[in-house]
């Protein structure tokens, strides 16, 4: 008997987010499918210790209107993960989304039609803020408080050069072709780049990516996540990600960058530019880490 071919494979990494993997799961459940052969579901638990198991055994005793399997991926790290689902999945075309987003429910509608009337080989997908635990929606004039991706580049699609992993996708030829993903990135690992990592040899294989702005996810707002100190911790680990799996000039770009961004903190800092100053910072600690991540390899190869 033939194996089973899926249209659409979702793939989800999930570590201890019991209760925003719920709302993700709550939210597949409300997606209009044409029929039963459209989507694979496929969450990987990367060895949670909190209600994470349980919740996906009640999920798989139910009746569902797609199939949906379970992975354990022991080995830390989202890339770790979403390998697994990889070398497991069997549609057409592979969707990746994080488990602190929930779906519109027109999401499956959106991959598809994409994918059909897009000439891009893998697809950036829209991502906007959704609510925080108590129902409230985030503050338009200060999305950059919140610390979550988002990802709008309007109503048409557009070539882009890189993929956002909190919902992007791509034709399985991209996959096999480029490979998987760089398990010493994100989370679980360095902290963030895996997607940047991947979209890199994407492009390098000669594929194109492009963004969508039809099948939308909505990020949850985390209040442990709000404000200055989170963000400067972010930035410093996305400096040392970058570092592992990519070269720049020392003085002809990062340190220039690195001043260039200090002279400016301190101009924003005197007029009051408090949006200004909040993403300077964030630049700021990026190339420290930058800077911290190359020194640490120097001295590793000595």
């Amino acid at each position: 008997m033939s194996p089973i071919v899926f249209e659409i494979s979702l793939i989800v990494a999930t570590f201890n987010r019991c209760h925003s993997l719920a709302r993700l799961l709550k939210s597949l459940d409300c997606l209009e499918l044409p029929d039963a052969g459209t989507l694979e579901v496929l969450v990987v638990d990367n060895d949670s210790t909190d209600g994470t198991r349980g919740l996906l055994l009640e999920k798989q005793q139910r009746s569902l209107k797609y199939s949906l399997t379970v992975l354990h991926e022991p080995q830390r790290g989202k890339s770790a993960a979403l390998n697994l689902g990889l070398k497991n999945c069997r549609g057409k075309i592979i969707c990746v989304v994080d488990d602190d987003v929930v779906l519109d429910s027109q999401w499956i509608r959106g991959v598809r039609e994409s994918h059909q009337i897009c000439h891009f080989d893998a697809l950036q997908g829209r991502v906007l803020p959704g609510v925080d635990p108590f129902g409230n929606t985030a503050d338009p004039n200060k999305l950059y408080y919140y610390n979550i991706p988002i990802v709008d580049y309007g109503d048409q699609s557009k070539a882009i050069r890189g993929l956002t992993g909190t919902n992007m996708s791509f034709k399985r030829g991209v996959f096999e072709r480029v490979g998987f993903f760089d398990i010493r990135l994100g989370p679980g690992a360095s902290g963030f780049s895996e997607d940047t990592e991947f979209s890199r040899r994407i492009r390098a294989a000669g594929f194109n990516i492009g963004y969508t702005p039809y099948p939308v996810v909505y990020h949850e707002l985390d209040p442990a996540r709000y404000g200055r100190r989170y963000n400067r911790a972010v930035q410093h680990r996305k400096g040392l990600s970058r570092s592992i799996y990519r070269e720049e000039s020392m003085f002809g770009k990062v340190l220039p960058e690195l001043v260039g961004n200090c002279f400016k903190f301190c101009i924003y800092a005197a007029l009051g530019k408090t949006g200004k100053l909040y993403r300077t910072e964030g630049r700021i600690l990026r190339g420290l880490g930058y800077l911290q991540g190359r020194v640490r390899a120097s001295k590793g190869r000595q």
